[in-house]
């Protein structure tokens, strides 16, 4: 019995070093191809895209209080408050998902309709300056005070989804780990395009 034990121990060991040396092996090719920093790097992206859906919707919810405040004192800017309604129908009837990140033309969807948004937003601002009641109305400052500070984190938020899509198209254009994007089918993002990023990236002016 004893003997049979030694045996089959003697036969079992090198069998479990082998599966060892095979595992460390393969963490090691994965490593050295670049796979585990792709699955970092996608998942910085995926919290950095979230952010930027979050302070996107935060803006979306501020706009029915921002439009019933401005019709109360500007009822002849019809034309204005519809434009913003219907630019915010638009841009929150867009489905976004972490799969749009590897869909180009839905990312420019997205991004085409929030940037409607923001212009119609500028537009019905601009026309609070010709009501100097609706200036003055509590309710109305606060909430321009809000949307100044969104506007200010969806920049924050933008920049950082730049930055954390930049290292992950770096890593998947990089030799040798091209090669690992190529096999596991890691596409480059898509990130942010803008006309003039100066002007994006300054929130509309709140003036009293």
């Amino acid at each position: 019995m004893r003997a049979s034990f030694s045996l089959s121990s003697q036969l079992r060991s090198p069998l479990s070093v082998l599966r060892w040396l095979l595992l460390a092996a393969t963490a090691s090719l994965l490593t050295a191809c670049g796979y585990n920093d792709f699955q970092a790097k996608d998942e910085a992206v995926k919290a950095a895209w979230g952010e930027v859906i979050n302070q996107y919707q935060r803006r979306a919810d501020l706009i029915p209080n921002l439009v019933n405040t401005v019709k109360g004192y500007a009822t002849h800017e019809r034309e204005t408050l519809e434009a913003v309604t219907k630019a915010r129908a638009a841009a929150t009837s867009i489905q976004v998902s972490p799969e749009t990140l590897n869909d180009p033309e839905a990312f420019k969807r997205f991004q085409q309709a929030q940037g409607e948004l923001s212009s119609a937003l500028s537009r019905l601002l601009a026309v609070s300056e010709n009501y100097p009641q609706l200036k003055a109305d509590a309710s109305f400052r606060d909430l321009q005070s809000q949307l100044e500070g969104t506007e200010n984190r969806i920049t924050v938020a933008r920049q950082r989804y730049i930055a954390a899509v930049q290292d992950f198209n770096i890593l998947a254009r990089s030799f040798p780990t091209n090669l690992t994007a190529m096999i596991f089918k890691y596409p480059v993002k898509p990130s942010f395009t803008v006309d003039n990023e100066k002007a994006i990236s300054t929130p509309p002016a709140v003036k009293f």
